[in-house]
């Protein structure tokens, strides 16, 4: 049923120099602003990496960069520096397994195997499912030391949904065919029932962000019994005005800011929609600048380069996964209207958002939670952007301790 990810060989990397977008009108603003700062580091290794076997070669004058300027010396250095600092947060980020858990393996979900992480320093705490947005953005390579403080609290669960991360590296693209709404809700729900079982527990708590808001929707509304509760964190309200709310509150910001040239930018591609991505990447570059998530989004990428067990192979995963999501999964989610997400739900409802969020705005999950009808519901402000959870994870982590923790007593 399991096999343990390890030191196996993974799947070829495949590439992401022709990168087009493909997304168009979608929650996925932040997603090639994030490709972007992979792709470059990926122009780099491609050319170090040859290095380590070179060919003999005759020497001659250059004229400009070329693979000679990254030498295997230098190559093998950074490498090194990077097992050193992988080996150090693994000490430095472990949980005692006389008391907690810390697993990471390939379970057998919706037919394919499909890779989830589960850590926690008290087996006894109440076991919290994280949903990664994107589609196809997983968290699992970069996350850990945004997440250690909730280990504290709570079992922690992430997973490389079908299609992203090293599920797609364990079972290829083939899966594409496969990579609907219903089958993943479907693989959500089974990974649940796993987890309950597996870990002795009779419900999770189930934290969904972006575009994993849709399918977290979707697995309480079929299984509330498996939920002691929903948080939503750039909850997709409404992807028919979405881009139209957010544009009007970029125009609002950038005037408050006094900020020129983001105003004239704006003002230049007018409200969407838009015949192509132009438009739509004018507004993700605004979002991401006013939120703050460039400095995130590249930081990430150093995070993922250090974390433990994980390699540049895995961000070579990360993209071709976002990339084959976004081909196969954002054309599945444009029309999604509050109707559509769903109304009426049995499990408690909390939307976590960040105030400044210039992807999903608030004031449209605010009025998609206003018009929901569930045993409770509540709508909880973290100060940031889009990506609150991970930027403000501290302020986050509090109030789950005190709206959600509650909920999940007898666990």
């Amino acid at each position: 049923m399991q096999g343990t990810h390890g030191n196996q060989t993974l799947s070829k990397i495949t590439g992401t120099g022709d990168v087009r977008d493909p997304y168009g009108p979608t929650m996925r603003v932040h997603s090639l602003s994030g490709c972007g700062a992979y792709i470059t580091l990926f122009a780099f290794l491609s050319v170090a990496a040859p290095a380590q076997n070179p060919a003999p070669q005759r020497s001659a004058p250059r004229a400009s960069t070329t693979a000679a300027d990254y030498d295997d010396a230098a190559y093998r250095k950074f490498d090194q520096t990077l097992s050193f600092l992988r080996e150090r947060n693994a000490r430095q980020y472990a949980i005692d397994p006389a008391k907690g858990v810390d697993k990471a393996s390939y379970v057998s979900i919706g037919g394919i195997e499909q890779w989830v992480t589960i850590r926690g320093e008290d087996r006894s705490n109440p076991v919290l499912l994280f949903l990664h947005g994107g589609p196809g953005d997983v968290t699992n390579p970069w996350s850990f030391a945004v997440f250690a403080p909730w280990e504290t609290h709570f079992t922690v669960v992430q997973w490389d949904q079908r299609g992203a991360g090293r599920t797609l590296s364990k079972s290829g693209p083939s899966v594409a065919s496969t990579m609907t709404l219903d089958r993943m809700t479907q693989d959500g729900i089974e990974l649940t029932e796993y987890l309950c079982e597996h870990l002795g527990k009779r419900k999770v708590i189930l934290v969904a962000h972006s575009f994993g808001t849709i399918l977290g929707l979707r697995m309480i509304r079929e299984r509330p019994d498996l939920f002691f509760a929903y948080v939503g964190t750039g909850q997709v309200a409404d992807e028919t005005q979405n881009y139209t709310v957010a544009y009007e509150d970029l125009l609002t910001k950038a005037r408050a800011a006094g900020n020129q040239q983001a105003f004239e930018e704006l003002k230049s591609i007018g409200p969407p929609p838009y015949a192509n991505g132009e438009g739509y990447g004018v507004q993700r570059k605004w979002a991401n600048r006013f939120e703050g998530a460039d400095r995130f989004l590249y930081g990430t990428l150093g995070l993922a380069l250090v974390a433990p067990s994980y390699s540049v192979r895995d961000l070579s995963d990360s993209i071709d996964g976002q990339i084959l999501s976004g081909e196969r999964i954002v054309p599945q989610t444009r029309s999604e209207t509050m109707k559509e997400l769903g109304l009426k739900f049995a499990t408690p409802i909390f939307f976590f958002e960040g105030t400044e969020d210039f992807t999903t705005p608030p004031e449209l999950s605010r009025k998609y939670l206003e018009a929901i009808q569930s045993p409770r519901k509540e709508f909880v402000p973290i100060s940031g952007g889009h990506f609150a959870v991970f930027m403000n994870s501290d302020q986050f982590l509090r109030e789950l301790v005190v709206h959600v923790l509650p909920l999940a007593g007898g666990h």
